[in-house]
């Protein structure tokens, strides 16, 4: 019998996604969580710094998290990028953060191909025995890896499909608690993306706009199982749509507006989560589309279950940008609720972006002072551009 003496596995258990027994004003939650809650975290500077708005704001190399769907109106015919968080620093925990590395590629004028790398790095800790003795040092570690494609149906609307190969390894193969215990292992799994993206240039009363939608279903895909005991929990599905208006009044200022819906699409809970306590253990298809219907307190409950942000996006000459958003998740199901700051700048083919959260509940949350970086790549021609 082996128990884990650091606190920082009870963060990465019971906080990555936010979510605990009860939020900071003393409420019991019966919030719906999931495993692997890193697939949903907002890697990129960009969005981040419009209240994690992305699934229908203009396409960038960024969309193979967002919606894959938007990389064939992608204004270049290649282009990369690294993202990196720094995770937990108001907790004073040093070695927590992710990333993520993506890419695409446009292979005509219809169709593109995008990678993507998510990784999360929770920081070193120490197993024990109930004696307190030290067994191993292990640092545990999760990464989603997904190749995605995007096909363009007309000038206007386009749809992608993705494939995520999804590895998490919170405890090596340290056997757990109890007589006997179970042993445990790292989570395999695998999740399946859709989307579909639609924008339209518009003049009202002689003014230039750009109306676009996006919606995606991610992560689709069989539970995953932590020890031999092969408990399995639902990943990360979600289902997450959105619109943004790009007003265009000469050609050095641009402003968007964004707003995006999603839905965590696992079972709520008939009573409040507990760290290690049970968790519904519903069918996997079942479990996942009955979410919308599931809530002990009914409609209303359910209303209460999607999260919403808004973001804006100023640009100055295609060169400047500032932006700022809002994220909101209601008190009774995980309370995250954050204010979003951000600055970016291109120059040629590269460019930089940087974004701040800021939580209303101020540094007594784990989320205070978090900060997002991404350095990315665009080069190349369009080939619709290069037939101009």
């Amino acid at each position: 019998m082996t128990q884990n003496s650091s606190k920082r596995f009870l963060l990465a258990a019971t906080i990555v996604w936010f979510v605990g027994a009860s939020n900071t004003s003393g409420q019991s939650l019966r919030a719906p969580s999931s495993a692997v809650p890193f697939l949903l975290l907002t890697p990129d500077a960009r969005a981040a710094g419009m209240g994690d708005v992305g699934v229908a704001t203009s396409p960038d190399v960024n969309a193979t998290f967002w919606n894959p769907a938007k990389l064939v109106f992608a204004e270049k015919k290649l282009g990369a990028s690294i993202s990196y968080t720094p995770w937990f620093r108001a907790l004073g925990l040093n070695d927590m953060w992710f990333g993520y590395l993506t890419g695409y590629y446009q292979i005509n004028k219809t169709q593109a191909f995008g990678l993507g790398l998510q990784y999360s790095n929770l920081g070193d800790i120490n197993f024990t025995d109930p004696n307190a003795q030290p067994i191993i040092d292990f640092t545990p570690r999760e990464f989603g890896f997904a190749p995605s494609f995007a096909q363009k149906f007309s000038d206007h609307l386009s749809g992608s499909i993705a494939v995520r190969l999804i590895y998490s390894n919170l405890s090596g193969n340290v056997g757990l608690p109890g007589p006997g215990g179970p042993q445990g292992r790292a989570g395999v799994t695998v999740g399946g993306d859709i989307g579909l993206y639609y924008n339209r240039d518009l003049n009202l009363g002689g003014n230039d706009f750009n109306w676009a939608w996006g919606a995606t279903l991610t992560n689709l895909g069989p539970k995953i199982s932590y020890s031999t005991a092969n408990q399995r929990e639902f990943i990360s599905t979600n289902l997450k749509f959105g619109t943004a208006m790009t007003y265009n009044p000469d050609p050095y200022n641009k402003l968007t507006l964004a707003v995006d819906v999603n839905k965590l699409m696992t079972p709520t809970p008939d009573a409040p989560l507990t760290p290690g306590g049970p968790r519904p253990n519903n069918p996997l298809i079942s479990g996942v589309f009955g979410s919308f219907a599931d809530a002990p307190g009914g409609f209303s409950e359910e209303l209460r279950e999607f999260i919403w942000s808004v973001g804006a996006e100023y640009w100055y000459n295609n060169m400047f940008s500032a932006r700022a958003g809002y994220f909101h998740e209601s008190r009774e199901k995980g309370f995250r609720q954050y204010f979003t700051f951000g600055l970016g700048v291109r120059y040629t083919s590269m460019g930089l972006d940087f974004a701040y959260l800021a939580p209303r509940q101020g540094r007594q949350s784990p989320l205070a002072e978090t900060l997002r970086f991404t350095l990315h790549f665009n080069i190349g021609e369009r080939d619709d551009e290069e037939d101009k």
